[in-house]
């Protein structure tokens, strides 16, 4: 399972003061030397953390498997098809929240969504789409040609550990139904050392996001132990599936 690092909050870290200093390339640098396999960030419309500079560069950095997270606008389709990402994932965005809230609704979205895929995926990108663990979510993402669906694990990551039963459930049931569609799997938001194993054993989740909890742990711990733990962690799952 491939664990990539979303280092957006070490840019919000360095907004809060201005300069320059963190710079989410060099975390991206140090996450990768621990262990990490990509990087993701998430350019948003009003670039509350990670600005354009720091996409260019993240683009540009050698051996980095960069995954960019994005609102599928014809602004970040231009700016996607610019620096050639490995991977997009195309998400909800609004201006209020703190973070993603949920899965996109494809079943109902604009036409638009269809033809940012359409042109991502005619240049070579990897497009996944950000849904929640529900198989009519799931049949529009393979009716729009994507290649994976990212899971939203919020719900599941933020319940308490007696309630999750259901909800580890539910994403491997829907892991289990984009398999069959031919859809890679991933899966991502809010997962910790502890809910990031339930989510490790599912076979077909070939990758994990995780940004917040990383960069808030990395302030006791030091990134590079923050992303080692995370890396022990998931095999602790993995293990459960024999792979």
């Amino acid at each position: 399972m491939r664990l990539s690092v979303n280092v957006d909050h070490v840019a919000t870290l360095r907004n809060a003061r201005g300069g320059r200093f963190p710079c989410p390339v060099e975390a991206a640098r140090a996450c990768l030397a621990a262990g990490a396999d990509g990087i993701t960030i998430h350019l948003r419309e009003d670039r509350r953390h990670i600005r354009d500079e720091d996409a260019r560069r993240m683009a540009a950095e050698p051996g980095l498997r960069l995954n960019f997270e994005m609102a599928a606008t014809e602004e970040m389709v231009r700016i996607a098809l610019s620096l050639a990402p490995a991977a997009c994932c195309l998400v909800p965005e609004k201006r209020a929240e703190l973070t993603t809230e949920g899965g996109l609704d494809v079943k109902g979205a604009g036409p638009y969504l269809a033809e940012a895929v359409r042109q991502l995926a005619g240049a070579g990108i990897e497009v996944s789409l950000f849904v929640e663990p529900d198989p009519a979510q799931i049949d529009a993402v393979a009716a729009l040609g994507a290649q994976a669906i990212e899971l939203h694990t919020g719900t599941y990551a933020d319940a308490a550990p007696e309630a999750r039963a259901p909800l580890l459930a539910r994403l491997r049931a829907a892991a289990e139904h984009a398999s069959r569609l031919g859809l890679a799997c991933h899966a991502g938001h809010g997962l910790d050392y502890g809910s990031v194993v339930g989510i490790a054993a599912i076979p077909q989740v070939e990758e994990v996001s995780i940004g917040h909890f990383l960069i808030g742990a990395s302030v006791f711990e030091g990134l590079p132990g923050a992303v080692s733990r995370m890396r022990a962690a998931i095999a602790t799952g993995r293990s459960e599936t024999g792979h």
